[in-house]
Parts: structure tokens; sequence; C-alpha cells
């Protein structure tokens, strides 16, 4: 039976979801967490030395790693993105690289109504005020701790209008809402009346909710930044669960603490975990959560699940899903960790 390692694998199953089937397949190793350094080659290489398989989301695999495994014939990714694997040299090496194109559209697009249903309604920060009594102590028979906002009406403007970026506008639309898309391919049975395909400078122009669902590439890095944002009315929302390197958040923070952003709501940040010393932690009206769009238990089981038919596939001669060339930069799920490059 062929070897496999897991080199991170408590993200994707902290103990909810079932590893039986992998180790039906392979006689598997399982670590929890290994290493975000790309660096940190000796603890890698200490664990897949013998590994005809690895299986990894978030640990390095650079050429230091590659060129010293002979044995290594597979690297199946737990996520879209594979920026952590080189994928040239895999190539060069005749291994098999796969990734999991899709998995999360529904939880992603989810996640990005919830934050900004959060900025309009900042539901978590009113059931903190009445759990400290000041329900209980007000004069009054309601109260509320910051402007309300109603979505209906208004205009969502999406960056990258792909699997999520569809799934977030249809639920604008069922909001009330009307969609300005931005991106490259253009579906012309999507446009409707309450939908519409613009170019970028209207959409920053237009809207009153900035979303953001596009790749990240050297193009698009830092696309909300400080001339961007001067294009756009003032008090826009701005929501970004997709990749943290695409706002400058120095020039976020600072529209924020000047009203020019009435709020912004935030699953990514460029560095992740998030630094300490991050400008956002401390701007107005942003709120921040540790990513987490991709985790619904449902999302995580269909990644597994893939991750596995991946693997069938390989081990019977037909692999599918395999990545040819070096992945975007951050690819879907994928992040810049501390010493990662």
């Amino acid at each position: 039976m062929l070897k496999a390692v897991v080199l991170d694998g408590y993200r994707l199953n902290p103990g909810d979801l079932d590893w039986s089937t992998l180790l039906s397949l392979v006689d598997a190793t399982i670590y929890e967490r290994t290493t975000y350094s790309v660096e940190d080659v000796p603890l890698i290489l200490e664990r897949v030395k013998d590994a005809d398989i690895i299986l990894t989301n978030k640990t390095p695999i650079p050429k230091e790693v590659i060129i010293q495994l002979p044995k290594l014939k597979y690297i199946g990714m737990l996520s879209t993105g594979y920026d952590v694997v080189n994928v040239e040299a895999a190539n060069e090496n005749n291994i098999v690289v796969t990734n999991i194109p899709t998995y999360g559209t529904d939880a992603v697009a989810q996640m990005a109504i919830a934050l900004l249903l959060e900025i309009c309604h900042h539901v978590g920060s009113h059931s903190d005020a009445v759990k400290r009594g000041e329900w209980t102590n007000n004069a009054d028979w309601c109260f509320w701790n910051h402007p309300l906002i109603e979505l209906s009406g208004k205009t969502m403007g999406i960056i990258g209008y792909g699997r999520i970026g569809q799934a977030a506008g249809r639920i604008a639309i069922a909001l009330g809402m009307k969609v300005l898309a931005y991106g490259h391919n253009h579906v012309k049975e999507f446009v409707s009346d309450k939908m519409e395909y613009v170019e970028l400078e209207e959409l920053y122009a237009k809207s009153d909710v900035i979303s953001l669902h596009c790749p990240l590439t050297e193009q698009n890095k830092g696309i909300i930044n400080k001339e961007s944002i001067n294009k756009m009315k003032n008090g826009v929302i701005i929501i970004n669960n997709s990749r943290g390197q695409l706002i400058n958040e120095d020039d976020l923070a600072h529209a924020l603490n000047k009203n020019k952003v009435a709020g912004a709501a935030l699953d990514v940040v460029s560095t992740e975990p998030i630094r300490g010393d991050n400008p956002l932690l401390h701007a107005k009206n942003c709120i921040i959560t540790p990513h987490i769009s991709w985790a619904t238990k449902e999302s995580r089981q269909r990644l597994l699940n893939t991750a596995i038919e991946n693997l069938k596939n390989y081990l019977s001669g037909k692999p599918t899903n395999v990545v040819k060339t070096q992945g975007e930069v951050g690819g879907r799920c994928s992040c810049t960790q501390i010493g990662v490059k």
C-alpha cells in the first residue's frame, strides 16, 4: 500500500469529519499541523521523507523539498489554491499535483452576505449591549447603538463574477438590490433589469456596496486603494472574503477613519494569522473575522470528498483536477502565511 502523509489536517478536520475512506486507500499518517514556513525544510522533509503521496493545505512544498523526495508521486491540495507548492518543480519530477476547483461556493457567498448584514444591523454588538443590561435600564422600549441600513433599492458592485460572485449576486437581488458586475467573462443570460455588467470605473461610481470575489493576480493586487476609494460614493460599504491582498489596508483604514468608507467587513487580510500591527484592527466601523467563509461542515466535507476522489482517480490511472502551471497568487482560500513566499 502506498504511503501518504497529511501535513496539516486539523483545519479541514478538527474532529467532525471522517478520515476512514482515505485510510482505506493508502497507509496514511495524519499530522494536525506542520509548519507555515517555507524555510522549515528539515521539518517538512522529516515528515514526508518516505511518502509516495502528500496531502497539504497551507504547509508549503518548495522545490528544496521536492527534489529530495525520489519516492514522491502525488501532491494533493486540500484547497483550491496551490501557490504553496512549487508546481514547476513537481512537473519536472513527474509528480502529479491536484487541487479542489470548487467546494465552497454557497458557503462563501453566504458569508459575504452575512458580513454585509452585520454591517447593516450590528447584530452582535446589539446582542452584547442587551446582555450588558442596556435594554433593561433603557428609558425607551427599543434602542440602537449604530445606524441601521436597509439594503432594498441599493446597488451592490461585485468585482469578480464567477461562481461565488454570481451566488452572492443572486442573494443580493433577492434582498431587493441591483447588481453591477465586473468580470472578464460576460454571460448574457445573467443580464436583467436587476443585473448588468459594467466597467470598473462605473462600478466604483454607482455602488453602495462593493464586494470582492475575484482571484488575486499581480494585476489586481491592491485594487482597493486610495485612488479607487476616491472614485467611490461617500459612505460606501466594502466586503472582502476573497483575498486579503486585494486591499491596501493602510488606505482602507484611512478611508474608514475619515468616514469616506462607512464600513468594511473582511474575512481575509494580507497576512494570516492577522498581525498585531494591522491598521484595520483599530479602524472605525471595521468587522474582521478569521478566514472562516470556507469552513462550514458541509463545505469541508465536500472538500474532503473531492480530495479523496482526486486520489482515487490518480490511483486508477485517470487523474482529475490536475494542476499544470503555477497558480494565481493566493488562490481561493489561500493566503500569504507568515514565512510563506
